[in-house]
């Protein structure tokens, strides 16, 4: 399952499988307070929040995707941007949506027609321990090192994966904590390009994922086309690294595959995937 906050359409959509089982209209933040864009997991939810930072203003059905105060709730929906950075949902969807998700679940948020280079944040990935907020930064590949995997570092919960074609890496996070990483290369050709979303949607009968697209504003035209086997064979990652995941992608694994730098290394436009912020909503 995974949430797709549209901030140009001031829409919000859930998939479940790749397949579109909800929308609904949101109201995001307001000039000066934007919400932002990025790949989100749900850090922690609270039926019946209040907020620390906006005097004690009841926030039903919190779904917090950062520590610094942006989250999912039940809230005002004018028709037009008007929080202080949450997505405000209607109440009633607010809590079919609180009762459907799990910790961990992805929420992605964009805006339609805009170039790679501004659906950004000024922060790079930052794996983060969700019932603290501390940050839990893992080191770089050394350069003899293909992958790296740490299952028990977060042993059960959600799956996610981020793949950035700029650093050639993927990484795998469960429960918002990075669990592995490895190098990546692809056959074939030069890297794919752009910010998309993919969904495993089944295996195959040799007991491979199966994938298909999620439609993320901007690629609507893609919502629920399957991904052709040549494409996924094109991806090569360490063969152990492979065999460490694969057993582990379920239907519903989201993976986000984008062509901007995730590394903290680079000096170039990072995508925000995580934030280690201090707790303040």
């Amino acid at each position: 399952m995974a949430v797709v906050v549209s901030l140009t359409e001031q829409r919000a959509y859930v998939y479940r499988n790749g397949l579109l089982i909800a929308v609904s209209t949101i109201s995001s933040g307001k000039p000066g307070h934007e919400t932002p864009t990025g790949v989100f997991t749900i850090l922690q939810k609270d039926k019946n929040h209040h907020s620390s930072k906006y005097n004690d203003a009841p926030m039903p059905y919190q779904e917090r995707l950062t520590w610094d105060g942006v989250a999912l709730h039940a809230g005002g929906l004018p028709g037009y941007p008007e929080s202080h950075g949450c997505v405000h949902l209607p109440t009633e969807f607010a809590r079919l949506l609180f009762d459907a998700t799990t910790m961990g679940m992805v929420v992605v948020i964009a805006k339609e027609g805009l170039a790679p280079e501004d659906l950004v944040h000024p922060t790079v990935a930052s794996p983060i321990d969700p019932r603290s907020g501390a940050e839990d930064l893992a080191p770089l590949l050394s350069p003899q090192e293909q992958f790296r995997w740490e299952p028990q570092k977060s042993p059960v919960g959600p799956l996610s994966m981020v793949m950035s074609t700029a650093d050639r890496r993927l990484f795998v996070f469960r429960n918002g904590i990075e669990i592995g990483r490895a190098r990546v290369d692809f056959r074939n050709g030069p890297a794919p390009q752009g910010t998309h979303a993919y969904l495993v949607s089944g295996a195959t009968p040799d007991g491979g994922p199966t994938w298909r697209r999620i439609g993320i504003p901007g690629h609507e035209d893609e919502a629920g086309q399957n991904v052709a086997a040549q494409d996924v064979a094109r991806v090569v990652v360490p063969s152990a690294f492979r065999t460490a995941v694969t057993p582990l992608l379920q239907p519903g694994v989201v993976l986000l595959q984008t062509d901007l730098h995730v590394l903290p290394s680079t000096t170039g436009p990072s995508l925000q995937v995580l934030n280690a912020d201090v707790p303040t909503l």
